[in-house]
């Protein structure tokens, strides 16, 4: 059966007519005007749905029949073919729009130029006009099949990427396009007056085919830069300063209008960077032209003045932005680092080492670091750890040495270094007790930079931790010969470190169930050492102990270094092949999170040495443990790394609330020791001899609650007549 739909204009003895091949024929009035335009004939049969575009009368009131005719079709299951078939035409329309351009005699003449932009231009206008009555013949289809296909660009998309593609797209008309748009630009530019509206609509064309950036864009810039740099050259020579300063503020003003009169918004800030830009050369570390602005700006009266609080604002506005994004903590500080040298290398080569802009310098620097209050200060102290533990070989002693002398620069801008000695101090203590540390000389140097730069008073705990460290050996020394001397030698070599509680972290006291050879060893240790030293308190502490443990296996003998915790639980195989995560429990004491992470060092980690059922990377309170008789390695020590809890935020809060709690003691201790000395004195000038005093950032509230604590305490007193007066009390 066949079946089909036509739809088209007939007119037919003063009548019009949409007829269609169903055999309905429909007879109307003739319309009251008609108009010149795009006629769409649509024909399905046989061989399916054609459609034709061509310039003819059409009714101007009566567009609905051809809407309705569109809708028919798409009702009847054609929506891809007449989309296929409507595309189709619109190219080959696209494509016939061309040829008049490729043959268009264009060289770099004004006049040529100009009548070739404006052909240029009426081709896109008749184009948007077309697609837009087409988009609106066509809108049942565009609003039905081609919005439920997400991969169909709609009508007015399809126009754009045709027009693009096969007009602005030819190499050889877009080439004659931007070169006459920069050619206009350019005579404006030389102070003659051009078509600002037909600029205005072709460079709206290169932005709505989303060329702009790409085609128009980098082009512009670069002779917009080439053309100021030349001109300022000659300028500076044929000018004085006063005037040539005048000239590039008009300039800027020109440059200004032409963005809000027909430039892409997008080009204002790039233009402006050409144009002014010390932001774009510092981001470009662009040294020679650096160096001729400063030259430019000293020749006149207050331009170094104008070229420092740019140069301020700009370190404040980077640095800022690489402190205050908790994002970037994990590169901070070697951003830092790197800004640091650039800028240096600026004021170096560039400003002469200018004393006005070093000095600015250093001043905006320790402002924006002390916009994040203690961040900064406990990453700079962790940097500081990763460069000084073993295993970093990423510079020689000497490279070393040049790192840490950068990294005391960015200590030195921090307020808050009590906050940088706490987590100093947690991580010295970790490389020290576990020997993680790459180089007692580099530890000592470190130590020497900060005494040098916050005194002794700042180092004596750290130096403290030294010490305990040196004493400890020769503890041992005189222990070991004590052994000797008492008795033959047991199964068990031990070493202890003797801390002083006041120098090291506070470290929370753990008790575990110890083999009785190890509990008979430590009190050995303790009976000597208190008879050395009587008065003394041995607290031991089970979390920082480790150990090399000897072993034997089907392959051979192997040794372990690990915690005590691991040590432990392998002992317990000694007296047995298998034990549950429970068992393993009761009998060694560990905490139950604790002895999880040290079961999964042991059995789920590279070195096997337990083996775990069922099998998994967690932990569970069923899991049962059975001795790894079938153990291999390659090397003989093996190193079993204890599954380590990330520093929590639980942790780091830990550690910045006992910083407050120092600082709050030593408000405290200088407000007695200055009433001490003043034994009256108004609160201005108590508040303001604290603040010569304290060595770290203090709030005016702060101080005030603390006042207020010590007039609870009896320190002190206010005067009855004098709120603002404070007596000390003996």
């Amino acid at each position: 059966m066949k079946s089909g739909f036509n739809c088209k204009w007939i007119k037919n003895k003063g009548e019009w007519t949409v007829s269609s091949t169903s055999g309905l024929t429909e007879r109307m009035s003739p319309p009251a005007s008609l108009h010149w335009g795009t006629v769409c004939l649509l024909n399905w049969g046989r061989e399916g749905a054609t459609l034709r575009l061509s310039q003819a009368a059409v009714p101007a009131s009566d567009d609905r029949f051809l809407l309705q005719a569109v809708e028919n079709l798409c009702s009847h299951k054609v929506s891809a073919t007449l989309y296929k078939q409507l595309r189709q035409v619109c190219e080959d329309h696209v494509q016939a729009q061309i040829l008049p351009f490729r043959e268009y005699p264009f060289v770099a003449h004004a006049l040529d130029s100009l009548v070739f932009l404006k052909k240029m231009d009426t081709c896109w206008q008749d184009h948007c006009r077309q697609m837009i009555m087409v988009r609106g013949i066509f809108l049942f289809l565009d609003r039905t099949y081609v919005l439920q296909n997400s991969l169909l660009p709609s009508i007015w998309d399809m126009g754009l990427e045709l027009f693009r593609n096969h007009i602005i797209s030819d190499k050889m008309v877009q080439s004659k396009t931007i070169d006459g748009i920069l050619l206009l630009i350019e005579r404006e530019r030389s102070g003659e007056a051009v078509d600002r509206s037909l600029l205005r609509s072709l460079l709206g064309m290169l932005s709505d085919l989303q060329v702009y950036k790409d085609s128009f864009e980098l082009k512009f810039l670069e002779e917009t830069n080439c053309l100021y740099a030349a001109e300022g050259q000659r300028l500076m020579q044929e000018r004085e300063v006063p005037e040539y300063l005048n000239h590039v503020s008009k300039r800027l003003e020109e440059e200004g209008d032409r963005v809000i009169t027909y430039l892409d918004h997008s080009t204002q800030q790039a233009a402006r960077c050409v144009l002014l830009g010390l932001d774009h050369l510092l981001d470009e570390n662009r040294v020679p032209d650096l160096t001729q602005m400063y030259q430019l700006f000293s020749r006149v009266k207050g331009g170094q003045h104008a070229l420092l609080q740019h140069w301020s604002e700009y370190i404040k506005t980077f640095g800022t932005a690489i402190v205050i994004n908790p994002e970037k903590d994990k590169d901070m500080v070697q951003d830092l680092l790197e800004f640091k040298d650039r800028v240096d290398h600026v004021v170096e080569v560039c400003f002469q080492r200018n004393e006005r802009f070093v000095n600015l310098m250093k001043e905006s620097f320790e402002a924006f670091i002390n916009r994040r209050p203690n961040k900064p200060a406990e990453l700079i102290a962790k940097h500081v750890d990763s460069k000084l533990r073993a295993g970093n070989k990423e510079a020689t002693d000497e490279e070393l040495e040049r790192i840490l002398d950068k990294i005391m620069i960015l200590f030195r801008f921090i307020h808050g270094k009590d906050v940088f000695e706490a987590f100093y101090k947690k991580d010295l203590a970790k490389r020290l007790l576990v020997g993680k540390s790459a180089s007692v000389d580099a530890e000592k140097s470190m130590l020497s930079k900060l005494k040098h730069e916050c005194g002794a008073a700042f180092t004596s705990k750290l130096e403290g931790m030294f010490k305990d460290m040196e004493l400890s050996k020769d503890i041992m020394v005189h222990f070991k010969q004590h052994m000797q001397n008492q008795s033959a030698p047991g199964p068990i070599d031990l070493t202890v470190n003797i801390l002083t509680m006041g120098y090291w972290p506070t470290y929370t006291p753990v008790e575990v169930h110890l083999p009785p050879e190890m509990v008979r060893l430590q009190e050995v240790f303790k009976a000597f050492y208190l008879g050395k030293h009587s008065g003394r308190k041995l607290q031991w502490q089970s979390t920082l102990g480790h150990a090399v443990l000897k072993a034997e296996f089907k392959e051979g003998k192997k040794e372990f270094q690990v915690s005590l915790f691991q040590t432990l639980v392998l002992l317990m195989f000694n007296e047995g092949d298998g034990f549950s995560f429970e068992e393993i429990k009761m009998a060694t004491g560990i905490e139950d999170s604790e002895l999880r992470r040290t079961l999964q060092s042991l059995a789920c980690g590279k070195a096997r040495v337990l083996i775990k059922s069922p099998k998994g990377k967690e932990v569970e309170d069923g899991d049962k443990f059975l001795f790894n008789a079938e153990f291999k390695h390659k090397l003989f020590r093996i190193k079993i790394n204890q599954i380590q809890m990330k520093e929590t935020v639980e942790e780091q809060v830990s550690t910045t609330e006992r910083v407050f709690q120092d600082r709050q003691y030593q408000i405290d201790a200088a407000i007695v020791r200055i009433m001490k000395m003043r034994k009256t004195l108004g609160h201005n000038l108590l508040v303001s001899e604290l603040y010569n005093q304290l060595k770290f950032p203090v709030k005016p509230g702060d101080l005030k609650k603390r006042i207020e604590s010590l007039i609870d305490r009896d320190y002190m007193e206010r005067d009855k007549d004098s709120p603002n007066q404070y007596h000390y009390v003996a």
